[in-house]
């Protein structure tokens, strides 16, 4: 069985590199292919990209969900893998997704803590990820799912510019698709927190999330998410 890595960028010159150096270094690399979709950045994302000799695509438009369902189509595995380029994966992730997968797991994600959080109040964030609540998911606990599956029910969304994990999981839960959250920590950064105060983001998650619970237009909710944070 092949994992199909796909990561998509956009201005992630600061932590695309570490990650690549992680997967390309990785004793298990052999089973897994990874892919980049990138959004057009400006920085120097493509050209650190570009000399791992990592398959590179870019996406038009610029849209998270485009470029994961991007990526999904140049895949050869049978498991999509999502990552953020700002996580740090656990080391066994290969035989965590194989062992989920042979027990018959059709998608899933980890618990995440931060890298070095700022606030203790980021380890609450962290502990309630262990729980099965959609309020607890979000796209940095990286998603892995059977790709014959994500084609079933039509991959991402493309309408959402901004929840499209959240409504890639509705739908993976009204097919009453297997999901499980695998029971190791992922390290994410904590950068939106640093840019903001605790209570301002998480206000701001808050209100996106009751937004898109009302059915709320995706442009709209970006265009208040994004005028909220740094």
């Amino acid at each position: 069985m092949l994992i199909s890595i796909i990561i998509p960028t956009l201005n992630e010159e600061e932590h695309i590199g570490s990650l690549l150096e992680f997967l390309t270094s990785h004793p298990q690399k052999d089973q897994f292919e990874v892919i980049v979709v990138d959004g057009h950045s400006t920085d120097q994302t493509i050209s650190i990209v570009e000399s791992f000799k990592i398959p590179l695509f870019k996406s038009n438009p610029c849209s998270r969900a485009r470029q994961m369902n991007e990526g999904a189509t140049r895949a050869e595995g049978e498991v999509l893998y999502f990552v953020h380029a700002d996580v740090q994966l656990v080391p066994t992730f290969v035989n965590d997704i194989y062992d989920a997968v042979s027990r018959g797991i059709q998608s899933g994600c980890y618990r995440f803590k931060f890298e070095q959080p700022t606030n203790p109040l980021l380890h609450i964030n962290g502990f309630f990820t262990r729980f099965p609540f959609k309020w607890c998911r979000g796209g940095d606990q990286t998603l892995f799912i059977a790709k014959e599956v994500f084609k079933r029910i039509n991959g991402f969304d493309e309408r959402f510019v901004i929840m499209e994990d959240y409504d890639l999981l509705d739908r993976i839960e009204s097919h009453g698709i297997s999901f499980e959250v695998i029971p190791k920590s992922i390290k994410v950064s904590a950068r939106k927190y640093e840019l903001n105060s605790y209570l301002k983001v998480q206000l701001a998650n808050l209100k996106a999330m009751k937004m898109y619970k009302k059915g709320i237009n995706p442009a709209e909710i970006k265009k208040f998410y994004s005028s909220t944070l740094n």
